[in-house]
């Protein structure tokens, strides 16, 4: 449920947030030993976030946004762009590449995320309640391209409170009040 500490987990595997005790591993990397610069290097190559509230650059295109993480990766701009497109076209967004956010949905900002998220081939997707703004078609379509990143080796990370969505996963893990719950207990 809300307030169970579910963001909180994404932003200590993302490293956004540094634990208090103990340690991550992701990968084989401490990212706890890692410093700001190292860190944020570490998450452009290895992680894509999908954000609950977007995060968008409101002056910026749908598809300057999904394309905004690949330029501090070395990415050629017309390389960038065919792939932002491409990735648009996946979350059934191609008609609305050239249109900012105030002018997309809530579901369709939502899809661009995605998209962004999706920009550099992260091999970690950490995505806080994917689904939450979309309608329940446009769920199934993004957790299938999740599902098609998983099935091709990506490991993808989805907190929610939407228990459909555990028809998705490998794996569960139930949080309550900041602590892990047994599956067999009910939340």
């Amino acid at each position: 449920p809300s307030g169970s500490g579910k963001s909180t987990l994404l932003y200590l595997l993302g490293g956004l947030d540094r634990p208090t005790s103990g340690s991550i591993r992701i990968g084989g990397q401490e990212i706890n030993d890692l410093d700001e610069n190292a860190l944020a290097r570490f998450r452009q190559r290895t992680m894509g976030f999908v954000f609950q509230s977007f995060n968008l650059i409101p002056s910026a295109t749908a598809v300057e946004n999904v394309t905004f993480p690949a330029r501090f990766s070395g990415m050629p701009s017309r390389q960038r762009r065919e792939l932002g497109l491409e990735l648009l076209e996946k979350v059934n967004l191609l008609d609305r590449a050239y249109h900012k956010p105030s002018e997309l949905s809530g579901g369709q900002q939502q899809r661009v995320a995605i998209a962004r998220a999706l920009i550099n081939h992260p091999s970690l997707i950490l995505a806080d309640e994917p689904t939450g703004n979309l309608d329940t078609a446009s769920g199934e379509s993004i957790m299938g391209v999740l599902k098609s990143l998983h099935e091709n080796g990506a490991t993808v990370i989805v907190v929610s409170h939407d228990p459909r969505l555990t028809g998705y996963a490998t794996q569960t893990v139930q949080i309550l009040d900041g602590k892990i719950i047994p599956e067999s207990e009910p939340v």
